[in-house]
C-alpha cells in the first residue's frame, strides 16, 4: 500500500476550527475540569491530554501551557518542561498499556497535518504488534478498543501513584 488515507478526520478538523475561533488546548487548560476534557497531568510548563480522536488506544498530546505555535517560540525551560512531560507520559503509558512501540511527532503548520496549527502539541501514539488489520482498509474503521474514560482512570491512577 502507498498511501493511507484518512479523510473522516478532515471533517472533525475543520467543523471543529469553524465553530470554535479560541483555542481548544487554551480553553482545556483554563477550565481546570481534567476528568471532563481527559487531562492525563500537568507540569508547571506542560500538560499531557489524551486525543479525543486516537489514532490508537493511549494516543496522547503533550501541550506547551502557553499558547505557542512553533518550537522556536519555546523558552529553553518550557522545551525541557515539553520533553520531561513527553518521557513521563511515554513511561505511564508503558506501565499502564505495554505497548510495543510509539508514533512520537510534532506537526507544524496545517500543511503538515497540523489540526491546531496555533498551539503546538506533541502526538504520543502507542503501537502493538498487529494493530493494524483488515478493518481500516475493508470498512474505513479504525477499532480503539478501550474507552477514553477507562484509559484516562489508569494513567491518572498510575501517574498518582508515580507522584
Amino acid at each position: 500500500m502507498d498511501k493511507l488515507w484518512a479523510p473522516w478526520r478532515e471533517q472533525y478538523v475543520t467543523k471543529h476550527i469553524k465553530e470554535n475561533k479560541a483555542c481548544v488546548f487554551c480553553r482545556i487548560l483554563k477550565e481546570k475540569k481534567d476528568k471532563t476534557n481527559f487531562v492525563v497531568m500537568r507540569t508547571k510548563l506542560s500538560s499531557v491530554i489524551l486525543n479525543l480522536y486516537p489514532y490508537n488506544n493511549g494516543h496522547l498530546l503533550i501541550v506547551p501551557n502557553r499558547h505557542v505555535n512553533d518550537i522556536s517560540k519555546l523558552k529553553r525551560e518550557e522545551r525541557e518542561d515539553l520533553f520531561d512531560a513527553l518521557d513521563v507520559a511515554k513511561k505511564l503509558l508503558d506501565d499502564v498499556l505495554k505497548p510495543n512501540g510509539y508514533n512520537i511527532g510534532i506537526n507544524l503548520g496545517r500543511a503538515a497535518g497540523a489540526g491546531f496549527p496555533g498551539h503546538l502539541h506533541v502526538h504520543v501514539v502507542p503501537r502493538w504488534k498487529g494493530d493494524v488489520n483488515f478493518m481500516p482498509v475493508t470498512a474505513s474503521t479504525k477499532v480503539i478498543s478501550q474507552s477514553l474514560k477507562s484509559v484516562h482512570k489508569l494513567l491518572t491512577d498510575a501517574y498518582k501513584k508515580r507522584h
